[in-house]
């Protein structure tokens, strides 16, 4: 291999330090939506999440989070999957570019992929984004060299889809509510319902259960406790069948998967367009974070007050959740890029540099600390135990405590461990461990 196509990874001063602070943001405020996984029985997350603490602390606490970052780290974390591979790829641009290129590029997202097989198998974290994201990343080689108009045309596509399919399901709702309403109108008058009446009554009822504990639920948290009251083995055994029943049984793993590749797509041409890697001047950033905010906060906190009716009521989030999703995702990489742009803003995130060049290792460490020590039955045991409001701090000390971590480990370390395991199995050659004086 020539000098012109040696490949290796970016260090030193090549590094692109709004990149690392960008991923180390979102690897550490994702832990502010994956605690509720680790905290709290997944029946009521995903029944009545009253349940689990609605004081008025609580309920402001839900919103907040489902407002500004629920699924926003993710889209970040997607955004810049794109990026690291736009910069792995960059000598592979031309027709005829390196072919070493592409072996990388599949090699260290197989790789990821065991890594993430490893989360969810045994450090029991069924919410791990290495597999979904190694899997899209598959299929991103291909597109490397579109256009970033086309690029965004095409990212945008899983969002268009989810708003058609939104307004549809609108729309068989609103027309649910108006059977629903006719047929209580004709049992309070003391007339019998016809069929087609009584099968809406039937569905409105279902839908009005998920909010209450019917024999069903009760069954699924009995089970829930029972693992979370024995050993490793019962612990572990649940998790491994909540993770087959969701991303296999119900395809969550295929839509996860296909909502990444989308994302990534859009990364691709925020890279193309500069946006990302911190190119654009302060007024393009400022302008962006402005528009992106006020369609995604407008629309992700009228989304929230519509859910926290508690009622199968038509709801517009069903329509603007992806695009909102993005919006916000922009929105937050645009802030950040914004911000960095003066001194003192550089100044103030730079703690998070190091937690972006230890990432991978940071995710893994964020869930030992959450599922086997913080709330696991053979550790602290507070499973089930604090509301919304309390989690979120719990969370918080978390995110502290690694982010002082992450910047004790690059003062000698040039990697993370994971991070360090990762590409020396790439690159099949030994990566650098310990910091020399090209890594500072």
């Amino acid at each position: 291999m020539t000098d012109e196509t040696r490949l290796g990874p970016v260090v030193g001063d090549a590094r692109i330090e709004v990149l690392d602070i960008l991923r180390g943001i979102a690897i550490l405020f994702i832990y502010y939506m994956n605690i509720g996984f680790q905290a709290s029985p997944v029946t009521h997350l995903f029944g009545d999440f009253r349940l689990i603490g609605w004081t008025a602390a609580d309920r402001a606490t839900w919103i907040a989070v489902q407002t500004l970052l629920e699924g926003t780290q993710r889209c970040m974390l997607e955004f810049l999957f794109a990026a690291g591979f736009m910069v792995l790829t960059r000598k592979a641009m031309a027709p005829d570019g390196p072919v070493a290129v592409a072996d990388l590029h599949y090699r260290r997202n197989l790789w990821l992929l065991g890594f993430g097989l490893l989360n969810i198998f045994l450090v029991l974290w069924v919410g791990d984004i290495l597999t979904i994201y190694s899997l899209a990343a598959l299929f991103l080689f291909p597109f490397r060299k579109l256009g970033p108009k086309l690029l965004l045309g095409l990212g945008c596509g899983f969002a268009l889809f989810t708003a058609i399919a939104g307004a549809i399901e609108y729309k068989e709702r609103v027309e649910l509510v108006a059977k629903v309403e006719a047929a209580q109108a004709v049992k309070e008058s003391g007339k019998a319902v016809s069929a087609d009446q009584k099968k809406a009554l039937d569905d409105w009822q279902k839908r009005l259960d998920r909010y209450r504990m019917t024999d069903k639920t009760k069954k699924a948290l009995a089970e829930e406790q029972k693992a979370h009251a024995g050993g490793w083995s019962a612990y572990a055994s649940y998790y491994w069948g909540q993770w087959h029943t969701f991303f296999i049984g119900k395809g969550f793993l295929f839509l996860t998967v296909i909502e990444a590749f989308f994302a990534m797509l859009i990364g691709v041409a925020l890279w193309k367009w500069g946006i990302i890697q911190g190119q654009r001047s302060a007024r393009f950033y400022a302008v962006a974070t402005l528009l992106a905010y006020a369609f995604g906060i407008t629309a992700r906190y009228v989304g929230a007050l519509e859910i926290t009716s508690f009622a199968p009521y038509p709801k517009s989030i069903w329509i603007t959740q992806e695009f909102a999703r993005l919006a916000m995702g922009f929105g937050h990489v645009t802030l950040i890029n914004l911000i960095v742009k003066g001194a003192a803003g550089r100044a103030i995130l730079s703690p998070f540099k190091a937690a972006g060049r230890t990432a991978f290792s940071l995710y893994f460490l964020q869930q030992l600390i959450g599922l086997h020590i913080l709330f696991a039955p053979y550790g602290l045991n507070l499973w089930d135990k604090f509301g919304w409001a309390n989690q979120f701090w719990i969370a918080t000390g978390v995110i502290v405590l690694c982010l002082i971590v992450a910047n004790l480990w690059v003062r000698w370390f040039a990697n993370g461990p994971l991070e360090w395991a990762w590409r020396s199995l790439s690159y099949v050659k030994w990566q650098p461990f310990l910091r020399r004086k090209e890594f500072a």
